[in-house]
């Protein structure tokens, strides 16, 4: 019997041969690809609801928190957004082959940079059968192949959606390789893929923080991550009100369980007492409990006093934790503290405010009068994100194609030798 290490081992070694093929794709073909796998999904989406209903059974029947629930439920809408997706990335423009930055050198060299793929990529996740969707369109667009290992909460879902994108590949004379899904919950297969640097090139986990840390701390592949998703609205002195109420509102309620949703109200002192009030009674008709600083709690009667814990913590549901702040110096100084740098917004009128808020908060998506929750690579016009990266190096922010593609340099020459 084929172990677990050998059998992950085979599939990468399979998509890294398949990714050398990607290379003579052309364009029309990955477009034409991505648009069957649509296709197929909107004439196949009976049996996905009807396989991620069986996922949802079995994850109610364990215990599941809501937040994961949230995530791994699949409804027509949802299934509509994945083919939406897929057709907006078949729209935009092939990075692949890009060249740019090019200069002409004294002696007739002419020198510049051609964007290419990163070659295998390794894709963990949890819970959202819609990454299955996703990752795979961005990298085959991208020019990348990859290996997916979805969590076991998701099985049956993501097994459904591979072998539509695996007929989508075959149909359009693309690897079946190109988009290998390990069809196994091991965990000891996260470890192998974790451990494979000569077969995966980049890892990107998707899914709750003690997962990235396990792999931010175990991995020999290079990996692009983010742990949480700490996000603050600042609502400045300059801030209109009714602005000010309908983004605070929407960055906290659109929806709990993702990482774009804001967890930390920071208000202005001049603000808060003609705010908060209002904020607070349609917060309460949503059912959000309200955790706030002594100050905030001078003001909102009945709400819950916050801990410093509550600073530093992704709560993924329907708490919210308030703190009244002397001026923006200091809401930039708790949000740079506190914050997992993701996605912070400032709610303003003042120019100067605004310019100063997007100079010094050092997160990967900085707002001005937005809410947090438009952080995602569909609303920036990526098309889909296959994650949203807080680190620096070497993509931050919603990770679309570009995201996955790096440069190489490019020298045009006449026959010029070195003396």
């Amino acid at each position: 019997m084929q172990s677990i290490q050998d059998y992950v081992h085979a599939k990468a070694k399979a998509a890294k041969e398949a990714y050398y093929q990607l290379a003579a794709a052309t364009t029309a073909q990955k477009n034409a690809a991505l648009l069957n796998v649509a296709e197929l999904i909107k004439q196949h989406e009976d049996a996905i609801l009807a396989a991620n209903a069986e996922d949802l059974k079995a994850a109610e029947a364990k215990g599941l928190d809501a937040a994961l629930l949230d995530r791994l439920k699949l409804t027509g809408n949802t299934i509509e957004s994945m083919c939406e997706g897929l057709r907006q990335i078949a729209a935009l423009p092939d990075p692949v082959g890009e060249m740019d930055e090019f200069r002409t050198r004294p002696n007739g060299l002419q020198i510049g940079k051609m964007r290419v793929p990163l070659g295998v990529i390794g894709i963990i996740y949890e819970s959202r059968p819609n990454v299955t969707v996703d990752a795979a369109a961005l990298c085959l667009k991208s020019g990348n192949a990859c290996i997916l290992r979805g969590g076991s909460e998701a099985f049956n879902s993501n097994t459904a959606i591979a072998k539509l994108i695996t007929q989508a590949l075959q149909v359009n004379g693309l690897p079946a390789a190109a988009v290998g899904f390990i069809e196994h919950t091991d965990r000891e297969g996260v470890g192998t893929m974790l451990q494979s640097p000569d077969l995966i090139d980049v890892i990107i986990p998707r899914g709750g923080k003690n997962l990235v840390a396990r792999i931010s701390a175990e991995a020999r592949v290079p990996v692009i991550k983010h742990l949480d998703g700490i996000c603050h609205v600042y609502i400045d002195q300059a801030a209109d009100k009714e602005k000010a109420i309908n983004i605070a509102f929407n960055a906290k309620t659109s929806r709990y369980g993702t990482c774009n949703t804001m967890e930390t109200l920071l208000i202005h002192q001049n603000r808060a007492q003609e705010i908060l009030p209002v904020l607070a009674e349609k917060y309460t008709e949503k059912g959000v409990e309200l955790r706030g600083c002594t100050r905030t709690l001078s003001i909102l009667n009945n709400i819950k006093a916050a801990t410093t814990e509550d600073w530093d913590t992704e709560y993924l549901a329907p708490i919210l934790a308030i703190k009244i702040v002397d001026d923006m110096a200091e809401a930039i100084a708790h949000i740079n503290t506190h914050g997992s740098h993701h996605t912070d917004s400032i709610v303003t009128e003042s120019y100067t405010d605004a310019q100063t808020f997007l100079r010094l908060v050092d997160s990967a998506s900085v707002m001005v009068n937005a809410s947090t929750r438009f952080a995602d690579g569909f609303e920036y016009g990526l098309g889909a994100e296959i994650g949203i990266s807080t680190d620096k190096i070497h993509v931050r922010g919603p990770v679309g194609l570009q995201g996955l593609t790096s440069q190489k340099w490019v020298v045009l020459g006449n026959g010029q030798i070195r003396r």
